[in-house]
């Protein structure tokens, strides 16, 4: 399937199976904003998505990223290219994009100090056209709020449609048999990884929607608060 409906006019795009999504937005005036680009390979997906709602590369406008990783911007230069979207990033990440790199890992972790000696942290560079900061809501689908969530990367964030109820978590959380903090071995910070998690619990929506997993439609913010409750007593994460 290549399309899931999360809301009027915002979409799940699974780039590889539900392990890897990206998002679209539609306007009103039939313009797109997508975002995440996934791996390298995707935007073959990602273009017949866009072509299953009758629109074309052209009218991709925008594309965000949460981060920069390459699972979200292994497809972003191509994407780029292809559609003339302006690229959007957090102020923080912005620098490792215009690299074509992922920032460091924790290197508390032994997992991270093996991660970063792999080349599979590299992803085709692109220019930044437009830097965001936290809580600014940006100009998509009528008002998209940046939630900076800050630890996986230093600039990620997750995406927070109020008119909708819709949050796209990036990879402050993810959703494989159920709900889980990102792996350490991927995080730049791994306490402020799941410090900053705790903001998911303090916004308002009805469905939460993950990078990696399904989305949740049902007690989504009571699922997130009590997951985020459990895990982040005094003592149960570490490194």
């Amino acid at each position: 399937m290549a399309l899931l409906e999360l809301a009027p006019s915002i979409y799940r795009i699974p780039t590889m199976g539900n392990a890897i999504n990206s998002f679209l937005f539609v306007e009103a005036s039939g313009e797109l904003t997508l975002v995440d680009t996934g791996v390298k390979r995707a935007p073959k997906k990602l273009l017949a998505a866009i072509a299953s709602l009758g629109k074309g590369p052209a009218d991709v406008t925008r594309i965000l990223l949460t981060h920069a990783h390459n699972d979200h911007a292994g497809g972003m230069a191509h994407m780029c290219r292809t559609t003339g979207a302006q690229l959007h990033v957090h102020e923080h990440d912005a620098p490792f994009v215009e690299k074509g790199e992922s920032p460091p890992s924790d290197r508390r972790s032994f997992g991270a100090r093996v991660f970063s000696l792999l080349p599979s942290g590299r992803f085709e560079a692109h220019a930044v056209d437009e830097h965001f900061r936290d809580n600014d809501v940006l100009d998509v689908g009528g008002g998209l709020r940046v939630v900076h969530t800050p630890g996986h990367t230093p600039g990620h964030v997750s995406f927070l449609h109020e008119s909708s109820g819709t949050l796209i978590t990036g990879d402050a959380l993810f959703n494989w048999r159920g709900i889980a903090f990102s792996p350490r071995f991927f995080c730049a910070d791994i306490p402020m990884s799941r410090e900053t998690a705790l903001r998911l619990g303090d916004v308002d929506y009805e469905v939460a929607a993950f990078t990696h997993g399904r989305e949740i439609r049902e007690n989504a913010k009571a699922r997130i608060k009590a997951f985020l409750a459990k895990k982040l007593k005094p003592g149960r994460e570490s490194l």
